[in-house]
Parts: C-alpha cells; sequence; structure tokens
C-alpha cells in the first residue's frame, strides 16, 4: 500500500511501503488512529504488528480479539475421504482433540487457573493485505485486512476449532475468551505448496512424555500426584518422573503417569479427571495417608514399601509378580479406593481400604485370571505364559470380580 498521505486518507494503489512521506510529520498515535479509522471505513481489519524475518520469510505477528477469528481464519485440512492431500494445507480435522482443548480451556478458566494456547500460525498473500510502518516506532507495523479476506491456518487449526465454537457459544462460556486476545505469526507466503511445506515441517515434533507432562504440572491432580510420590513409600524413588515407562532395566516400578490416574480415580473415578478444584496439599495427604496404609497393609507390597530404594532386579520381580505393579493394577486400586472416599468429609473409610489391601493382588490370582491377566497363546518367554490386558471390558470384569470378593455387590 501507499504511505499515508498530509490529509489523514489512504491511496489504495496496492503497494506496500515501509515508511511514511517526509512531509507527513505525524506521531504515531495519530497514524494509528487516522490509519484505523480508515480501515473501519473501509469495512477492514486493522491490527498493529512486528515485522520479522525468519528462514528467508517476511512474517507480521499480530494480536487478534477472539470475536474476530470465526471470520478471520480458515483452516483448509485435507479431506480423509478423498485420495488428494494436495486439496488442502493441513490434517484433517479431529472434533476430539479440538473438543478436549475446549474442556481445557473451560475447566481452567472457570476455576480461575491460568491457561494457554500459544501462538497461532496463518499464511496470506501480501497481494490481499496492506501493511505500514508506524513513524517512530522500530520495525513495528500497522496491517489491514479485508474483511472478506480469510487467514489459511498452517498451524493451531484445532485451537482455533476450539476458540471458535466458544467464542460462537452462548452464555457463560463464551464470556471466558471475549475479551482475551490470541497472538498470530502471518507468514506472507503466497505459494500454497510452500504452505503445505511449512505445516509438515512445524508437524515434526516429539510428543512430551506423559509423564513429564504430569511432573511439570502445578495444579489439580498433577500437584497431587507431585506430591503424593514424595509422601507415599511405595513410591518415592521407586516412580519415573520423565520417561514414559520404567524401562525393562529400571529400579523404577511406576512412572508418574500412573500414580495421576490413581489419583484421577480414587477422587472421582473418572481416569482423566483433573481435579482443579481440589486443594494440592490437603488432597494429596488425605490420599498419601490411605495410600501408606493399604501398601503397608498388603501382604504382595508390605515388604517392597518398606525398602527405601529397590535395585533393577528387584523392581522387575515385582512387576512380573503383582499386578500392583502395572497401571492397570493401579486403575483398578484407583476405582476400588474410591469407594471407600466420603467426599462429604474428604476422607477415606480406614477399614475398606484395609478391606481392599486383603485381596489377593497377585498376577496368580483367580480374580484376575481371564479379564486383565489373560493367557499368551505364543509368549516370548515360555516361563510367562500369561500377558496384561487394559482393555476398558477387562478392567470391568476384574473389578467387578474384586466387589464380588469384598461382598460389595451385595450391599
Amino acid at each position: 500500500m501507499s504511505p499515508l498521505e498530509v490529509d489523514g486518507s489512504l491511496a489504495s494503489n496496492g503497494v506496500q511501503s515501509n515508511s511514511v512521506q517526509p512531509e507527513a510529520e505525524v506521531s504515531a498515535t495519530d497514524f494509528f488512529s487516522r490509519y484505523h479509522l480508515d480501515s473501519m471505513r473501509q469495512g477492514k481489519h486493522c491490527y498493529p504488528a512486528l515485522k520479522f524475518e525468519q528462514g528467508g520469510r517476511t512474517m507480521l505477528q499480530i494480536n487478534v480479539p477472539a470475536g474476530d477469528l470465526p471470520t478471520l481464519l480458515k483452516p483448509k485440512p485435507t479431506d480423509p475421504n478423498k485420495n488428494d492431500p494436495h486439496a488442502g494445507k493441513n490434517r484433517p480435522i479431529d472434533s476430539k482433540h479440538a473438543e478436549e482443548i475446549k474442556d481445557y480451556v473451560v475447566t481452567r478458566a472457570e476455576a480461575g487457573k491460568k491457561w494457554i494456547l500459544g501462538t497461532l500460525t496463518a499464511n496470506i498473500d501480501p497481494r490481499k493485505i496492506e501493511y505500514q510502518e508506524i513513524p517512530g516506532l522500530w520495525n513495528m507495523y500497522l496491517v489491514r485486512i479485508p474483511r472478506g479476506i480469510s487467514l489459511d491456518i498452517t498451524d493451531g487449526q484445532h485451537r482455533t476449532r476450539a476458540i471458535q465454537e466458544l467464542i460462537m457459544s452462548e452464555g457463560d462460556k463464551r464470556d471466558l475468551i471475549s475479551e482475551v486476545k490470541f497472538p498470530i505469526t502471518l507468514v506472507l507466503e503466497a505459494d500454497d505448496r510452500q504452505s503445505q511445506m511449512d505445516f509438515r515441517d512445524m508437524a515434526q515434533t516429539r510428543p512430551i512424555q506423559k509423564s513429564l507432562l504430569v511432573s511439570f504440572g502445578a495444579n489439580g491432580r498433577d500437584g497431587i500426584a507431585q506430591e503424593v510420590v514424595e509422601q507415599v513409600s511405595m513410591f518415592r524413588r521407586k516412580t519415573e518422573l520423565i520417561k514414559s515407562t520404567p524401562g525393562s532395566g529400571s529400579r523404577n516400578i511406576y512412572t508418574i503417569n500412573y500414580i495421576a490416574q490413581v489419583v484421577s480415580l480414587a477422587f472421582e473415578n473418572e481416569l482423566k479427571a483433573q481435579l482443579l478444584d481440589h486443594d494440592v496439599t490437603t488432597s494429596a495427604e488425605v490420599l498419601s495417608n490411605c495410600l501408606n496404609l493399604f501398601f503397608s497393609e498388603c501382604p504382595e507390597t508390605k515388604d517392597v514399601s518398606e525398602k527405601e530404594q529397590l535395585d533393577s532386579q528387584e523392581a522387575g520381580a515385582f512387576r512380573e509378580s503383582c499386578l500392583l505393579g502395572t497401571s492397570v493394577g493401579l486403575e483398578i486400586l484407583g476405582r476400588l479406593l474410591h469407594h471407600a472416599y466420603d467426599q462429604d468429609n474428604n476422607s477415606f473409610d480406614e477399614e475398606e481400604v484395609l478391606t481392599i489391601a486383603g485381596l489377593d493382588w497377585s498376577r496368580e490370582s483367580m480374580l484376575w485370571r481371564g479379564n486383565v491377566v489373560r493367557e499368551d497363546t505364543n509368549p516370548k518367554d515360555s516361563s510367562k505364559p500369561f500377558k496384561i490386558s487394559a482393555s476398558a471390558t477387562n478392567v470391568s470384569g476384574a473389578i467387578r470380580n474384586a466387589k464380588e470378593e469384598l461382598g460389595w455387590n451385595r450391599k
């Protein structure tokens, strides 16, 4: 576009200029006011921007009100039902993933907790927009985008879908983000093929281990899990805090992600309950007391829990012999402990905890055979003819057997 003229009007010849004409001695504030007013008259979005170069590309960083996103950002996912990857610039939309992001924002915001979605990335043919350097402010620009023009999402289409659904909803959920601005890195790129390559390049990220996600958390379930690992002798110095599995030669029995699942299940009986409304310190103490009682009284875990640390052989032997050395075993335990949880008093019934500890938790127990412990028809090691199954159906069967053994199904 052309520079700002003396009378404050803007030429529209589509030529981008990096500076105003010398005779246009205006302050940054006056410049923005005139530019923004002129943009409104023309029905165009107008945003301040930071201009920078990266990898031979020109980019503009803008902050966009949530209310603008439904019309400003446009996903171009590939259609999984058509064998044409070049018809889009992104992976197919996963509605479940978008819903998870939306739930994350709503849950955190409603609980008064901090949340973050990061920077979105989009591309646009630079001939379709106008950007003008703000006088007196180094590398700062004003960007004008016609309202009929949409930015093609390069990275962040699921976050964008979540934001759009929230801002277009009615009631309290919309109000959670109605005043929020979202940063967008706008890549000035006209070539659709290059935009596809940009998405591919940005998607080459390694997934973060679930254990590390829990270890980096501070609120709700994750914060409680961190405290429980330190307070429960069965977990302390026996839990992997970074890797996704303990590893066959490890001195650890568990990962902190296993512990986080127990936390969610014991309090809410939901595997992924975030527990953001639970006080971390109080909840961790209550559950730790419960678990220390359980592990000290359970015949299969008593000796192991009393040891300060295990060697790799001891840890491996426990994982192989006791169901409580597996994630599915802890899932079953968490669901049974929830039965002993008194939500009104935030406490666990000690008698019921001791009753649960009295179950046979060895892999040899008939409580688990045919459900979570199943015969392996083709074992790699003939001395280990059984395998663990964590399917929802088999877990339900194991819990049903345990409740029957405890006499709870007759209550």
